[in-house]
């Protein structure tokens, strides 16, 4: 047997810049960290030829055709695995529709996990390039890069995504006091909603031929910069505005993007203290996050009581094998 563990993502700003319509034309980039909640993906030996996965449901089928989920049914035709397969997954939270980049999570994992059942390795540009190969191009999801080469590099980055569809991946070099100040200073709430991103994202690549979306997406790309800069200098005091700027950017791009329930949400945590935040991911649902000083992070938590709070930290790592019968590898 052998298992992945692959981190989610929390984008900070820059998002929607890592679709090809908007990249094409105007170089993206997308500042994002991954956080310490995952993906794992188990992959074992069947003893029959046949092939069985587990997810929200379960398959057992005799054809690699015949494979309902479009992202295990590529993938295994992709690297020419006919059958003889059981493919497993957990995640650690919602894996739809929750804005933290789990079905690129999920390509990610899988991908790293069958390289491993084939005893091959594979980099972290290959990793981020191939699932998102896998899931725009080949399952036809019309959706952004930038999560499948979070998840597969881990860490605070700096992702830019250039015309002729090459990704600079660039690490945000920080202070340990620094990074852990920043942990202490963002809430993330689960709102319960959950969507489609692609519905969202398809609707965000048709505005891209309006000049003033685009340009709302430029801006929102340059915010990228000034946040590597605040980070690169401990400027803790700024990162909040920065994020609220963000937000409103954001919020105009497309029709489903938030609603009068989100809107609320949102002005209730402003109200309580924090200085910005976003909703994760397309929009319209999932998970939403405050920038808020941790003296006055009770009073943002007591005026969103109806919503849950989920804990986190950083991951550093991005997607590894954890387990691998032939190599056992202790869980961390």
């Amino acid at each position: 047997m052998i298992v992945s563990k692959t981190p989610l993502r929390m984008s900070f700003v820059g998002g929607g810049s890592d679709i090809p319509a908007y990249y094409h034309f105007e170089e993206g980039a997308v500042l994002s960290t991954s956080i310490n909640k995952y993906m794992y993906v188990s992959v074992n030996k069947k003893f029959d030829g046949d092939i069985r996965l587990s997810y929200s449901l379960t398959e057992d089928v005799n054809d690699v055709e015949k494979i309902k989920h479009p992202i295990v049914r590529n993938t295994l035709k992709m690297l020419e695995i006919s059958g003889g397969i059981e493919i497993a997954s957990m995640a650690d939270i919602p894996s739809k529709g929750s804005g933290l980049g789990s079905s690129s999570s999920y390509t990610v994992g899988l991908l790293n996990a069958l390289y491993a059942f084939k005893n091959k390795s594979i980099s972290q540009y290959d990793l981020g390039k191939l699932a998102s190969h896998i899931e725009i191009n080949l399952c036809g999801e019309p959706i952004g890069k930038q999560d499948q080469y979070s998840a597969a590099y881990g860490g605070i980055n700096l992702i830019k995504f250039h015309s002729d569809e090459s990704v600079t991946v660039e690490p945000i070099i920080c202070k340990k006091s620094f990074i852990n100040q920043l942990e202490k200073s963002i809430l993330m709430f689960y709102t319960g909603r959950t969507r489609s991103a692609s519905t969202l994202l398809k609707e965000q690549s048709e505005n891209m031929n309006n000049g003033v979306k685009r340009s709302l997406i430029k801006e929102m790309a340059s915010l990228s910069y000034d946040l590597k800069y605040m980070f690169e200098n401990d400027d803790l005091d700024s990162i909040g505005e920065l994020l609220d700027k963000n937000w409103k950017l954001k919020s105009q791009i497309s029709s489903g993007i938030t609603n009068p329930q989100i809107d609320d949400w949102y002005q209730k945590g402003i109200n309580a203290g924090a200085t910005g935040g976003k909703l994760l991911g397309a929009g319209n649902g999932g998970f939403i996050m405050f920038y808020v000083s941790p003296e006055k992070q009770q009073n943002v938590i007591n005026s969103l009581k109806d919503l849950k709070r989920i804990p986190f930290s950083f991951d550093n790592s991005g997607s590894k094998i954890v387990f691998n019968q032939q190599n056992p590898i202790k869980f961390q």
